[in-house]
């Protein structure tokens, strides 16, 4: 009888144990293990670990102040090719004693449609101060800093920037923080690590024009610094967005992917 009590007790014990398994809340448990790619595309960071990564729309850091549909991870997902042309890039840059940051890279397409629609709400510019001040929210389209359709989709355009090394991480966005203006002076705009471009990145303002006159000085040979390394790699700049780079010749120019970033 007592081997019987004693092989009771550790039946229940058992019992309890997977009983608080199943319990244990959704959040507290571990994310699941990236899906495969599709082929062609690859994770940056299996090509380059030593690009830095901040991927702002899977925080609400960005100019909609939410989450982005799509973004499950802050992963940068990009075909190999354009993976590839990063990788020298970086090569270049960190015998200068700098280092690339990617903010975006493969944009799903259910992203593109989350933009469209955050836009579509006039209500809605929580975000207003920081990312597009002097730009009516109802001429967003109309300017072109809103479109149904994006490059990025297409997994070989990205946004990035330059970090003087050795880099210290950018501190968390608090929701509700004070906003300053993207255009504003680089120690009073949100501090970021990334050398100063003259404005932040997502900035909806025609000062983000990679060749803006107004911008001169060390703001310019920054810009210079990183457009003239994408170039050589292969990488074209988007005139109005100096962090915004496609890749010349890229795989599926004509598709236009919705697969989630995870």
């Amino acid at each position: 009888m007592p081997r019987l009590s004693a092989l009771r007790r550790m039946l229940i014990a058992l019992v309890a144990v997977v009983c608080t398994a199943v319990s244990v809340p959704a959040s507290a448990r571990p994310l699941p293990r990236p899906e495969a790619l599709p082929r062609g595309f690859v994770a940056l960071a299996s090509v380059d670990p030593t690009i830095l990564q901040e991927m702002r729309y899977v925080t609400p850091h960005n100019f909609t102040g939410h989450r982005v549909a799509g973004y499950e991870r802050p992963r940068c997902l990009l075909t190999r090719p354009a993976a590839e042309g990063l990788h020298r890039v970086q090569r270049v840059l960190l015998r200068r004693g700098y280092s690339l940051k990617v903010y975006d890279c493969y944009r799903p397409q259910r992203a593109v449609d989350d933009f469209v629609a955050w836009a579509k709400d006039l209500a809605d510019v929580r975000m207003k101060e920081e990312f597009y001040p002097r730009v009516d929210k109802s001429r967003l389209f109309e300017d072109g800093y809103i479109a149904a359709k994006s490059g990025h989709s297409r997994g070989s355009t990205m946004d990035l920037t330059v970090v003087r090394l050795p880099a210290w991480p950018t501190r968390p966005y608090v929701p509700g923080e004070p906003l300053v203006n993207c255009y504003a002076p680089k120690a009073a705009r949100f501090p970021d690590n990334t050398v100063d471009m003259g404005t932040g990145f997502d900035c909806f303002d025609t000062l983000a024009h990679t060749l803006d006159p107004r911008v001169t000085g060390v703001q310019r040979a920054n810009r210079l610094l990183l457009k003239t390394a994408m170039e050589r790699a292969g990488f074209v700049n988007l005139p109005e967005e100096w962090w915004h780079f496609t890749l010349r010749g890229e795989p599926y120019p004509d598709t236009y992917f919705d697969f989630p970033v995870r």
